[in-house]
């Protein structure tokens, strides 16, 4: 929750793809506190059968930027093994690995706001945007 002094984050994702949440997506939170300075991990979590993350810490006093890594890599594998498994015929077109296997999202905060921030994802291509 975020103070006068702090803001706070939140985030859930979407398998644009599939048309439901993407659960089991480890997400990390990192702070820093002018353009210039070094990134400060400060935890993070992974998204829930929903797709949010809700245990994301509070960035401290003093962060001007804030960035989520996603590591949707093993997401995407997990899911890729599971439709081969369900329809051997049907597999990728021999495309190896996954496209994005990690997306990292910057975005800059002032105290008192809250920052919502879904990630849209697909295999090829992926969206965000505040949301409320």
């Amino acid at each position: 929750m975020s103070t006068e002094t702090t803001a706070s984050v939140s985030t859930h994702i979407l398998d644009t793809s599939a048309g439901r949440p993407a659960g089991g997506v480890a997400v990390r939170l990192l702070a820093r506190s002018g353009r210039g300075a070094d990134w400060r991990e400060l935890g993070g979590g992974a998204t829930d059968a929903d797709g949010r993350c809700k245990d994301l810490p509070v960035p401290p006093e003093g962060t001007t930027h804030v960035r989520l890594d996603f590591a949707v890599e093993a997401y995407f594998e997990k899911k890729q093994a599971d439709a081969q498994q369900d329809a051997p015929a049907n597999r990728d077109s021999g495309a190896a690995g996954v496209f994005f296997p990690e997306v990292a999202i910057t975005f800059a905060v002032v105290p008192g706001e809250h920052y919502h921030v879904p990630l849209l994802l697909n295999p090829f291509g992926y969206s965000v945007y505040r949301g409320s």
